[in-house]
């Protein structure tokens, strides 16, 4: 199976796909140039966070993601996404995508919802986003659920 929940011991290894300011902001939304293998260890913690490893064929782990699950809404979102550096635009993210996915629905059906967010900077993960499925919410709505973030994201659902 690709997916494999997240090991917390292996958080060295995630926190070292993300170096740069660009890289780090575009992920998870950190000002700096690196996220400590600590920060990443604790996300999974939380209880209504799933996080996981993705691997190809049995291979190492080549990325990262995160479902958050909210029964209040009714959705499950699509958090801290990140593919390793020399497998970023070989489909990856879209892999990694529709496996989170299909784990999110077989898994929670209670939550049909499936949404992401994004920086709308971040064009290529917007693009693999699209080539999965998502479609961009409307424009009133993305400034709806805007307010009171941090940033300005582009929010983005999967059609059931």
């Amino acid at each position: 199976m690709p997916l494999e929940p997240f090991d917390p011991a292996r958080a060295a290894l995630v926190a070292g796909w993300a170096v740069g300011d660009e890289v780090v902001r575009a992920w998870c939304a950190v000002e700096g140039d690196a996220v400590p293998s600590d920060v990443v260890a604790s996300w999974s913690q939380a209880d209504d966070v799933e996080a996981f490893l993705f691997a190809e064929a049995g291979d190492e782990p080549v990325a990262y993601g995160e479902l958050w699950l909210d029964d209040e809404e009714g959705e499950v979102e699509l958090a801290r996404l990140l593919v390793a550096p020399d497998r970023r635009g070989r489909g990856v993210g879209r892999a990694l995508v529709r496996a989170l996915v299909d784990r999110a629905r077989s898994t929670h059906p209670e939550l049909p919802d499936v949404i992401l967010r994004v920086r709308p900077e971040n064009t290529p993960a917007i693009r693999s986003y699209l080539a999965a499925g998502f479609v961009d919410l409307p424009a009133d709505e993305q400034s709806t659920w805007n307010q009171g973030q941090r940033f300005d994201y582009h929010w983005m659902v999967l059609p059931a």
